[in-house]
Formats: C-alpha cells, sequence, structure tokens
C-alpha cells in the first residue's frame, strides 16, 4: 500500500504555507487519497491499478500548490492574528502572573534597588528566574500557528507591554505636573517601575524566548530540506 502521505509531501514540498497549515493540507490530500484507495481495492482493482487512479485524480501538482496558497491566504487575517498573536500573548500574560503571585505568597522577600529616596524597583528573583520558560512557551505557540517574526517577539514580550502602556501614558503627566508641585518623585519612581517591570522581565522573557525561536526555525528548515 503506497505511503499516501509521504507522496503528498514530495509532490507539494515547494507550498508555501506555515508548518501548520501545510500539514494540515498534506494530511487532508493524503486521507482523501488513502480512502479512495481503499475504496478501489474493495472494488476489484490491482494495488497497481487503485495507485495509478488515485493518482490520476491530480492532474497538475503544480496547478494544485497554486489553488491551494490562493484559498489560504484568502482566509480571514483576524484569525489569523488571534492564533499567532493574541492567544500565544494571552498565555503568556497569564503564566507571568501566576508565577508573580506564587513569588509573592511563597518565595523570599524581593530584591530592592533604590535610587535616592524613596524611589526603589523591586526584584522578585523567582518570578524573573521563571519567565524565561514563559518567553520560551510564547514563541513555541506562536511559532506552531505559523506567526511572522514580529508576531513571534510580540508574544514573547506580551506579558510587559501592559506595564509598558502605562508606564508611557503616566510619565507625561508626571513631568507636567514636576513644574507645580515641590520635591515631586513621580517621574523617578516611574523610571524606577519600568526598570523593575519592563526591562528586567522582558530582558528575561527574551532569553527564553528567542533560542526557543532560533530553535524551533532551524527545526522547521531542516524539516523541509529533509522532505525536499
Amino acid at each position: 500500500m503506497p505511503d499516501w502521505r509521504q507522496l503528498v509531501n514530495e509532490h507539494l514540498a515547494a507550498l508555501v504555507l506555515d508548518p501548520h497549515d501545510r500539514a494540515e493540507v498534506i494530511e487532508e490530500l493524503a486521507a482523501h487519497l488513502d480512502e479512495t484507495f481503499v475504496d478501489l481495492r474493495r472494488r476489484g482493482f490491482t494495488e497497481e491499478h487503485a495507485a495509478k487512479r488515485c493518482l490520476s485524480e491530480v492532474h497538475d501538482w503544480r496547478d494544485l500548490r497554486r489553488k491551494i496558497q490562493i484559498a489560504r491566504r484568502k482566509e480571514d487575517p483576524m484569525t489569523n492574528r488571534v492564533k499567532q498573536l493574541w492567544l500565544p500573548g494571552l498565555v503568556t500574560f497569564v503564566l507571568s502572573m501566576g508565577f508573580l503571585a506564587l513569588a509573592q505568597i511563597f518565595g523570599p522577600k524581593p530584591w530592592i534597588l533604590t535610587w535616592g529616596h524613596p524611589p526603589v524597583a523591586l526584584f522578585y528573583l523567582p518570578w524573573l528566574f521563571s519567565l524565561p520558560l514563559v518567553g520560551a512557551v510564547g514563541a513555541y505557540l506562536s511559532h506552531r500557528a505559523g506567526g511572522s517574526r514580529r508576531a513571534i517577539f510580540s508574544s514573547i514580550v506580551f506579558p510587559v507591554l501592559p506595564f509598558l502602556a502605562a508606564t508611557l501614558i503616566a510619565l507625561p503627566a508626571s513631568l507636567i505636573f514636576d513644574h507645580f508641585i515641590a520635591h515631586n518623585i513621580a517621574p523617578m519612581a516611574l523610571f524606577m517601575a519600568l526598570f523593575g517591570w519592563v526591562l528586567g522581565p522582558g530582558v528575561a522573557l527574551l532569553a527564553g524566548g528567542l533560542p526557543a525561536q532560533l530553535f524551533f526555525s532551524r527545526r522547521l528548515s531542516s524539516s523541509r530540506m529533509a522532505s525536499n
């Protein structure tokens, strides 16, 4: 009995789709050919003639590749964005906040970095050590969904984006009111918050996410070379 999956994979090796969609197309077409082959065998065809009849259903593999790519590209781009960015980002955010809560409840006291008095930056070291794993999870989920490099990067650093947005919104206001309030410490406090809740965690997330992205990209390239 022919290995339909291997055969389809060889004929569609040049199919330009994200890994998930490409595997889905190959599985569906291989399953269709397999069902047709089994049906023909039941009707009395020899294995050789049944295989030829199955292959004759695809008159032009190049034209089939083109039609598949056109059909897939017409899918709703919002659905792809959800799968490639928002869902992985939400998972990394929930994991990050979960590990932070555990570190605050069960972990040691945070490491405190002071700059003057009283602006400080708090670092929950167990939480920071867990963030490389969170970043790797975000990279994996986005890559598996066929995300671009930008989508994968955004999924990795997604947990710190709300803190970055809040700081960037509050910082201009604090700088404006600093001229009217004596000894205003808000600007320095915001800079310390940016350091403790955005830059530090962001580096930790990237420390796990970027190597994971590189690993998955090389693995995909190796699979494509093997299939060719």
